[in-house]
């Protein structure tokens, strides 16, 4: 594969949810032009036979544009709801008594099933329980093995089978469910890049997860729950790349809590060398509307400030009645952002402090000279992907040019910051790793006749994890003059 389109002329990625509005391959296609760098498959929604195609769509891209495409499938994770109801619906008094419990007789004003013993088993006094995306809010009185008793603190209507969150505890519940494990298995199967783990608690949640994939996708974990920021660090470390699930997050903590957690854990991935996406109603109002408010634009602008790898779009891609507006917003918003003198300060603000190795080094060296020599571009070549991660991580002032041999690398690089990833064959020597840089500068329009460039690779050539060269190189005349690749 080569690839002739020309890289995006912004830094953060777009992440867009499909669905409804949005699955068909010519809406697929309209999304990736109007700025989509990735995809998201919402497993929560419809069945597997029906993401077959979404899925072929995406890859159809790669074809007509030349470029290699990026797919994200969500796991939908355990959710926890309460029973039902004599009458369908109850209302809770505030002030009253509400108590919980393992009889699947229909419920009342006074009590409902909760079919989740492993709740019963961590719950403790004075813990919260919220229900229906955190309308309503109990406070625990008291527990046994089979019975929670809580004093409501809001009340309000509640029908069968609402949400429950339990935002004071550590639930002792596996991250994947049966289905959890079936949609993974499908989206392996199928081939997809990245693969999204909801209700992380802790490091130990994205273990089996990991050996389930066994290699063949990234990891991303899903920063949705108050415990996970208890063990922010170790969970980074464990995974592929983090989402700020902003949406659970702003359920089981005060909303005001949530900007600083967002700042928090984008620093905290960045500083490891992660990326990460922020997500969860960044332009909500465009599920409806062709344009969205200024605060919509300004939280936006906020996550891009800040250095996030991507952002994303939910509902108002999946869908709302403009998803290609909110799409070509998204893009508008992360070109302007960008363009602005002091963005390359702000994204700055997060100090990376490089590992003392000779790959850190020289992705620290690389910045600096590329500010320094005014280069047009960092070219990269990797095998894994890992050496376009800490090039990354720097966050350089130039596009970052990365060259692989590897396919499914070039793919997993369609959420990180920066880089535009071309699938390509291997060098074999340094005079064809010189040369090989300057011609896909030109080729992909990232560099011209007269331009400097920073090449960045390891020797010996095919060696994951050798990265010991960095290299200026201008790039004098026609380079693409009578070859072929």
């Amino acid at each position: 594969m080569t690839n002739d389109i020309a890289p995006r002329s912004r830094q953060v990625r777009v992440l867009a949810t499909l669905g409804p509005a949005s699955n068909t391959p010519e809406m697929i296609a309209t999304l990736f032009q109007a700025g989509a760098d990735a995809f998201r498959v919402n497993m929560s929604h419809g069945d597997q036979q029906s993401k077959v195609a979404v899925i072929e769509a995406i890859r159809s891209l790669e074809k007509t544009f030349g470029r290699p495409t990026t797919i994200l499938a969500d796991l939908q994770g355990p959710k926890l709801r309460v029973g039902r109801f004599a009458g369908g619906r109850v209302m809770l008094e505030t002030g009253s008594t509400f108590v919980l419990d393992r009889d699947k007789t229909p419920g009342d004003a006074t009590r409902v099933e909760l079919p989740h013993r492993e709740i019963f088993e961590a719950i403790e006094p004075g813990a919260r329980l919220l229900l229906d995306d955190g309308k309503l809010v109990l406070r625990v009185s008291d527990h046994g093995p089979d019975r929670i008793e809580t004093l409501v603190e809001v009340g309000g209507a509640l029908s069968d089978n609402k949400g429950l969150n339990v935002p004071d505890v550590v639930v002792p519940m596996a991250a994947l469910t049966e289905k959890d494990r079936s949609d993974l298995a499908f989206a392996i199967d199928q081939g997809v890049d990245w693969i999204a783990l909801s209700f992380v608690q802790r490091p130990e949640d994205l273990w089996e997860a990991r050996k389930l994939i066994g290699g063949r996708a990234a990891l991303l974990a899903k920063i949705e729950k108050p415990a996970a920021i208890e063990r922010l660090e170790e969970i980074v470390e464990s995974c592929d790349g983090v989402m700020v699930a902003r949406g659970d997050l702003g359920v089981e903590l005060p909303p005001q809590s949530v900007p600083p957690l967002q700042k928090r854990i984008v620093e905290t991935a960045r500083r490891q060398g992660r990326p990460v996406v922020v997500a969860t109603q960044m332009l909500e109002s465009m599920i409806k509307s062709p344009s969205p408010t200024r605060a919509e634009v300004s939280d936006v602008a906020t996550a891009i400030y800040d250095g996030a790898d991507a952002i994303m779009l939910s509902a108002e891609s999946a869908a709302g009645d403009w998803p290609v507006e909110s799409v070509a917003m998204m893009n508008a918003i992360g070109q302007e952002v960008e363009m602005d003198p002091a963005h390359g300060e702000r994204v700055h603000f997060t100090i990376m402090r490089p590992d003392p190795t000779t790959a850190d080094a020289l992705s620290e060296a690389a910045k600096q000279i590329a500010r320094t020599v005014s280069a047009s571009a960092i070219v990269c070549f990797t095998t894994s992907g890992s050496t376009a991660r800490r090039i990354a991580r720097e966050r350089p002032p130039v596009p970052i040019l990365v060259l692989t041999p590897q396919l499914d690398t070039a793919r997993r690089l369609g959420l990180l910051w920066g880089t535009h990833a071309v699938h390509t064959r291997d060098v074999e020597s340094f005079e064809e790793m010189v040369a090989k840089s300057k011609r896909m500068a030109l080729r992909t329009g990232i560099a011209k006749g007269g331009d400097r460039i920073i090449v960045v690779a390891g020797v010996p050539f095919r060696t994951p994890g050798s990265t010991n060269v960095l290299h200026v190189v201008s790039i004098i005349g026609d380079e693409l003059k009578g070859y072929t690749e």
